[in-house]
């Protein structure tokens, strides 16, 4: 059998591997997330029993000996009121006889009343004990939810022809589409035939093992032996720990590479491959359709979304990238992320780069073709503009980076919507921002006759609201009165009694999760105008409404100003 097809068949066989650990690291994972969420929530619960039962006792004492104590001092003054009035009559009294005979009797109980001891402070403290609870289990619970697993082991592709010289080997392999991974090392040792078999009758002698650390999921070995045997393996790292190693593959150098691969793979896989040729008449699946409107990407990642177009079964799609130069020169190093399940895939990338990505679909007949490549760069934060969340009075422009408001009657039909996710009262629309909790920059061009509202709202904000008017959503409004333009900064209802002197034209927005900043500027003028300080627990989204008939254009994927992020 040749090289190319032992080459493919190989391959599809590894794809097949992955795309079966993937489906149980998923589940795993999914499995261990929900039982710490129930876990997190009967804690929690108990925690919120166990303290009100607390307080409630608390109270109880509290309000006991307060009313014990009402009760003497209501006591204690009937007995002054009566020993008064007594003493007021003794003293009214004319007949001498009498007086002296009611005065002392009046004297000794004067007296008795004033040595009995009556405390008028207060019994017990109006303040409630209100320790600080233990909640140490709580957080090692929520910090082992937010704990990155793990990478699991990855997949060294078969060796590819022309990836040898005399002296160097290019090696590449994958990884889970769900993993996150800070580095790669990559160890490899040759094996010499020609050695003697050793008391275990090993057939091969091995020299020792050396490692070269990487960030990509590729490595050029050099200073290698001529015509020589190598065996690799590669682990993965994150800040939890070190992946299981992957399994050991042979590598060869020199010219004679191709016809040795070929026995080693026949003899390594002849049992696998048997099984793919029986299985080799089902379709291979057509290219993906990748949705290039729909993809976001921000200077850290990408969020990639495609159609499948197929009749064909589908396993898995394989999603390959390229860095290319600013002169669209390209690496000629490609990576790619395997085992994705569903047509979208969040791809952890570099600064300040530019790539060119495609998407293949794969099922047991093998991988499709290339879809179109697009190109992603991480200069900036790129989204477009959510046509499901506009209120039906707002247009959007063909390249989806304008917004208008015409003042015309709504239809009775767009009125009566109903489970729609678009706004109803506040005309506006919502940005598809990337899920990456990092940096986000954008710009908002607006003019001095437009009555608008930009900022943030998370994805499940009331559409039947003001942006602004609600605790899950932030933002900056312009108002038109007939002195002046007025500013607010709005969230919850409430602003800062804020005065612009300079109506901005180019309105900055720097989203900054981290810190839990929202940050708004005058960028003609580099002029810092407004921060709301939140921390925000979920992902939010870009927001655009317009008060007024008018418009506003979104300028996003480009690089933030050095006054933003201070």
């Amino acid at each position: 059998m040749e090289a190319a097809t032992l080459y493919k068949c190989v391959c599809v066989c590894a794809c097949v591997c992955v795309c079966v650990r993937a489906q149980e690291n998923f589940g795993r994972q999914e499995q261990n997330l929900e039982q710490h969420y129930n876990d997190v929530l009967q804690t929690l619960s108990q925690r919120y029993d166990d303290r009100a039962a607390g307080l409630e006792e608390e109270k109880k004492g509290k309000l006991e000996a307060l009313y014990k104590q009402l009760l003497a001092c209501g006591q204690a003054m009937d007995a002054s009121k009566e020993l008064i009035e007594t003493a007021q009559d003794v003293y009214r009294c004319h007949d001498k006889r009498l007086f002296l005979k009611a005065v002392m009797p009046a004297i000794r109980r004067i007296e008795e009343f004033a040595d009995e001891q009556v405390d008028l402070t207060l019994a017990t403290s109006l303040e409630f004990n209100a320790p600080l609870a233990d909640l140490s289990d709580v957080k090692t619970m929520m910090d082992s939810i937010n704990i990155v697993p793990a990478p699991s082991a990855p997949v060294i592709n078969p060796q590819a022809p022309n990836s040898a010289t005399q002296t160097s080997l290019r090696v590449c392999w994958s990884l889970f589409s769900d993993d996150t991974v800070e580095y790669y090392e990559l160890y490899y040792r040759p094996v010499l035939e020609d050695t003697p078999a050793d008391r275990t009758g090993a057939p091969h002698a091995f020299l020792s093992v050396s490692g070269v650390k990487v960030m990509e999921t590729h490595c050029t070995v050099t200073d290698l032996l001529p015509n020589a045997q190598y065996e690799l393996w590669v682990t993965a790292t994150n800040t939890t720990g070190i992946s299981p190693a992957s399994e050991k593959t042979l590598y060869m150098t020199g010219d004679a590479c191709c016809s040795r691969i070929s026995e080693s793979l026949a003899r390594l896989a002849s049992e696998r491959i048997a099984r793919l040729i029986r299985t080799s008449l089902s379709p291979v699946p057509s290219p993906p359709v990748i949705k290039q409107r729909e993809c976001t990407s921000c200077p850290e990642a990408a969020l990639i979304r495609w159609e499948s177009g197929n009749t064909n079964p589908v396993d898995s799609y394989t999603v390959e990238l390229r860095e290319t130069g600013t002169d669209a020169s390209e690496s000629g190093i490609a990576e790619s992320v395997v085992a994705v399940p569903t047509c979208q895939c969040l791809i952890q990338l570099q600064t300040g780069r530019r790539y060119l990505i495609c998407v293949r679909a794969v099922n047991i007949g093998g991988p499709s073709g290339r879809s179109e490549v697009i190109t992603v760069s991480t200069t900036g934060t790129l989204f477009s503009l959510l046509e499901d969340t506009a209120h039906p009075c707002l247009s959007i422009s063909e390249d989806g980076s304008t917004i208008f408001y015409e003042e015309e009657e709504l239809p009775i039909s767009a009125m009566a919507l109903e489970d729609n996710n678009a706004f109803t009262r506040c005309v506006a629309v919502l940005g598809d921002l990337i899920p990456v909790r990092g940096r986000h920059y954008w710009e908002v061009e607006v003019d001095d006759g437009t009555e608008f509202r930009i900022g943030v709202a998370s994805g499940d904000t009331e559409r039947n609201s003001y942006l602004g008017a609600n605790n899950t959503s932030w933002c900056m409004r312009h108002i038109l009165t007939p002195s002046r333009h007025k500013y607010e900064f709005l969230h919850n209802g409430w602003s800062p009694d804020l005065r612009i002197t300079v109506n901005p034209v180019r309105i900055g927005v720097a989203l900054d999760y981290e810190r839990g900043t929202l940050s708004f500027f005058n960028v003609a003028l580099e002029q810092h105008l407004h921060t709301f300080q939140c921390h925000f627990h979920n992902h939010v989204q870009p927001c655009f409404g317009l008060d007024n008939p008018g418009a506003l254009t979104v300028h996003n994927g480009i690089e933030a100003p050095n006054y933003t992020f201070i």
